[in-house]
């Protein structure tokens, strides 16, 4: 019927205004648009898209309302805390932080208490008064020659291409105005991750970015020469990441422009593969002997690593590993699998990898089992917007915390969720100079400042609130998740934690059993 009726208004409209250009010729210029109208018209009808075949020229409005329909449920269709992966509240939070401005809010929560997957905590009758101090932990085990004492919120694994030089150079500011380190992510260590002087964590990914040899394997010489640089406070090495772990990646020659080259070391206008795993181990044990190699390198400074947590048994061989080889990562890193500021294959974020309050009980646990649990800190890196999200991740066994999506609101991200096509609205995730331009960088070096210093003093406070006079008081029995039905549990109750050397006994734990009788420290 829409074929029929376009096919009679191409015929009759245009003779219509060719009768009434004889009494008025200015209508001769209606005839512009509508034989325009028309050509797009016959161009639908004989195309093979379905729509705008059957529905010539009106079958445009259904792809027009398509694009904007991510703008649309966000303005107006979403509540404020059912969006994903991060809701209204959320969001409103960090930018009231980042302005300096009051997070209350009146007239009572708004959220489901009685909902699955509610967490709430034990609060205290015997408050306490958190002292700053315990904003810091240091990280550096007994291996380590050069600890670094750290804030418990550090900016997460991004990288410049994924972000722009803007964005970079804001979150570097606020990181030295707040005195906290900044996470360079595997894209190679950029001059706008040194260019304001902040601590810096020097991520090194499967292809090496900024210290790799013409074939992509490690470069050491490069790597000594610049992992010396005093800014440079820790090194992370990154086996998997939450949003796509056991995944390599392809950036394309098209991206590769002359300053990503310089940073990476990688050709200009070449496509560059990054691999899935590491060309330079194979093993726990040859891990942690790059590990101890990279820290030999690096003058001592603390080495530890990053990974999606997946099987259990290859994470309880790298344990085995720890123990048969006597090398301790000074830290690990736990990305949760619903992480990721970058663009991923959707199957791989929706399906594949731990939950980051599932992977780190298991991974305190693990380490607890096998004696050393005291000798590593353990960073959560997944989803931490909130100083409740702080605290409840310390009580399930990290050390400290690091934000990534947070930091990218906080230099005015608003999660538009088009970082992967370069056309980021806001000039954060994009290499479009034009649109970059557009991020002040020391109006939102500021936010980023406030956003973490706020956000650190709300986990101190809640801390206190809970009967802890300092964050390693802090325990799963203090967090409970509400089930679909039954009354809420603790973490604790959900994920039982070992005692201490529990896994070198004979025979381990059954919870662990199976995992420990598959894990090896020969193989992954």
């Amino acid at each position: 019927m829409a074929r029929i009726v376009f096919m009679v208004l191409a015929v009759t409209a245009p003779a219509c205004l060719g009768l009434w250009t004889w009494f008025w010729p200015p209508a001769l210029w209606l005839l512009i648009p509508v034989l325009g109208l028309v050509a797009l018209g016959v161009y639908d009808i004989l195309c093979k898209h379905n729509v705008l075949s059957n529905y010539p020229v009106i079958g445009h409005l259904r792809y027009m309302l398509e694009f904007i329909r991510p703008e649309l449920r966000q303005y107006f269709f979403e509540s404020d805390i059912s969006g994903r992966p991060f809701n209204r509240v959320q969001r409103d939070v960090i930018n009231a932080r980042g302005d300096g401005e009051g997070d209350t809010s009146p007239f009572g929560t708004i959220r489901d208490i009685e909902a699955a997957g509610y967490d709430f905590a034990d609060h205290s009758l015997a408050a306490r008064t958190v002292d700053a101090q315990h904003g810091r932990v240091l990280i550096g085990g007994p291996q380590c020659d050069q600890p670094y004492l750290s804030s418990r919120l550090n900016i997460s694994a991004m990288s410049f291409g994924s972000l722009s030089a803007n964005a970079i150079l804001a979150m570097n500011k606020g990181a030295r105005l707040g005195g906290f380190a900044h996470n360079t992510g595997e894209g190679g260590l950029s001059p706008y991750h040194l260019a304001h002087d902040a601590d810096v964590i020097w991520e090194l990914g499967t292809a090496y970015f900024g210290c790799r040899t013409g074939e992509g394997r490690f470069d050491s010489a490069e790597f000594a020469d610049k992992a010396v640089d005093p800014r440079i406070r820790m090194i992370e090495l990154k086996l998997s990441q939450g949003a796509k772990p056991s995944h390599g990646g392809l950036l394309p020659g098209s991206k590769v422009n002359a300053e990503i080259a310089r940073v990476r070391d990688i050709e200009i206008g070449r496509d560059c593969h990054s691999p899935a795993t590491h060309p330079e181990f194979d093993s726990p044990t040859g891990l942690l002997e790059f590990v101890a190699r990279l820290r030999s390198l690096a003058g001592g400074k603390p080495v530890g690593f990053k990974l999606c947590l997946g099987r259990r048994s290859e994470f309880l061989g790298i344990c085995k590993a720890m123990l048969q080889t006597g090398i301790r990562p000074d830290f690990i890193t736990i990305d949760g699998a619903e992480g990721g500021t970058g663009a991923a294959p959707v199957e791989f974020s929706d399906r594949l990898g731990t939950y980051i309050n599932e992977a780190l009980p298991f991974v305190h646990a693990a380490l607890t089992g096998v004696g050393l649990r005291n000798e590593i800190r353990v960073v959560a890196s997944g989803k931490v917007a909130m100083g409740f999200d702080m605290v409840t991740k310390l009580a399930l066994g990290a050390d400290l915390c690091a934000a990534a999506r947070p930091f990218m609101f906080s230099v005015g991200c608003i999660q538009a969720r088009r970082c992967h096509n370069n056309s980021c609205p806001t000039g954060v995730a994009t290499q479009d100079a034009r649109r970059a331009r557009a991020l002040n960088v020391d109006e939102k070096a500021l936010r980023v400042q406030r956003f973490h210093a706020a956000t650190v003093q709300a986990f101190l406070d809640m801390t206190g609130a809970l009967g802890c006079s300092r964050p390693e008081e802090l325990n799963a029995e203090m967090i409970y998740h509400r089930q679909e039905s039954g009354p809420a549990m603790t973490y604790a109750q959900l994920y039982p934690g070992l005692g201490r050397g529990a896994l070198l006994e004979t025979p381990p734990p059954d919870a662990f059993a199976a995992a420990w009788q598959q894990a090896s420290a020969d193989r992954f």
